[in-house]
């Protein structure tokens, strides 16, 4: 943090402060008594809000997995602060909600073994949209809906499996809210956060909590077949800390460092985002726990929810764009 700068010589004095000794006093006068040396008050650094978007499709019990560089065309954050939020609601829920909710969809996957609700965060105005790969694995149909309730097909771009990413494009899609991604590097424990998504269906739901602990790591199958047992109600296979739940993971599996936050994430927040207060993106929501035992028509959140650090989305872009799978 940088100081004013003052003339050589002169102390410092805290906000408001005037130095009794500058300019200094006519000769005649009498020396002023001694000052001690003031600090002011130390700034103090306003905690990063972030949004999740949505939570995936169908839960069972235990762990559940949630569904439902950058290139040109994808607004992206290189500063602290940004214009996201508007001025006079800038470090509200309410002021992130309105600001991002324009872009986050909803996003319907069908195959032959059934059907999964998710999440999606639009990175470009013409309709490339983020999500996680088991939303989308499997699929032979998707129906994206907007936040301003127009319906849109779309097709599969790329995907990465390793990060359970993927990259889907919307159909005659133009004029879309890019959101902006910022820097998960800078997240702390304590941050503020928001998530809004479509969990049960219930499009542009909005919650909030704080970033409980980062570099969780949550382990994924990469079997293009557990997203279809997802799709019949069995839940996304998903391992943490030694433990499986939702069903056995398999012998193809995928680690990475999640963000752990407590705001609210439910079935179909799958692929949405997390959000810090200025409005920017941190973290692609993906997993959420429930209570053991708990059925997938019943089960909830209980502030456990994980999120992938948008900075590991904004180095994969380049490759789901190209067209990866896998």
């Amino acid at each position: 943090m940088s100081e004013n700068s003052r003339p050589s010589g002169v102390p410092e004095y805290g906000p408001h402060q005037v130095n009794p000794e500058w300019p200094p006093p006519p000769a005649h006068a009498p020396a002023a008594p001694a000052h001690r040396r003031q600090r002011g008050p130390a700034k103090l650094l306003v905690a990063v809000a972030i949004v999740a978007a949505a939570v995936g499709g169908t839960t069972a019990y235990g762990v559940q997995e949630l569904t439902g560089g950058t290139s040109a065309g994808v607004t992206a954050s290189s500063a602290a602060g940004t214009d996201v939020v508007p001025a006079s609601l800038k470090g509200t829920v309410a002021g992130v909600a309105k600001a991002v909710s324009p872009s986050i969809v909803e996003i319907k996957a069908a195959s032959s073994s059934g059907s999964a609700t998710g999440s999606g965060v639009i990175v470009t105005e013409d309709g490339e949209v983020v999500t996680n790969n088991h939303v989308v694995a499997g699929a032979s149909q998707i129906q994206v809906r907007t936040n301003d309730g127009k319906s849109y097909s779309a097709r599969v771009v790329g995907t990465d499996s390793s990060k359970d990413l993927a990259l889907i494009k919307l159909e005659d899609a133009s004029g879309l809210k890019a959101a902006t991604l910022g820097d998960s590097d800078g997240v702390r424990v304590g941050d503020q956060v928001v998530a809004i998504g479509s969990p049960e269906g219930l499009t542009g739901t909005v919650t909030s909590g704080i970033v409980s602990a980062l570099d969780r790591d949550v382990t994924v199958s990469t079997d293009e077949s557990q997203g279809q047992q997802q799709q019949r109600g069995g839940g996304w296979p998903f391992e943490f800390g030694g433990q499986e739940f939702n069903g056995d993971t398999g012998g193809s599996t995928t680690t990475y460092k999640a963000i752990q936050t407590d705001a609210s994430l439910n079935p179909g927040n799958s692929g949405g985002a997390l959000i810090d207060m200025n409005g920017d993106i941190i973290g692609i929501n993906s997993a959420m726990y429930a209570p053991s035992g708990a059925e997938s028509s019943t089960a909830g959140s209980v502030g456990l929810g994980f999120a992938i650090p948008v900075n590991t989305l904004k180095a994969d872009l380049p490759d789901l764009r190209a067209g990866a799978g896998g």
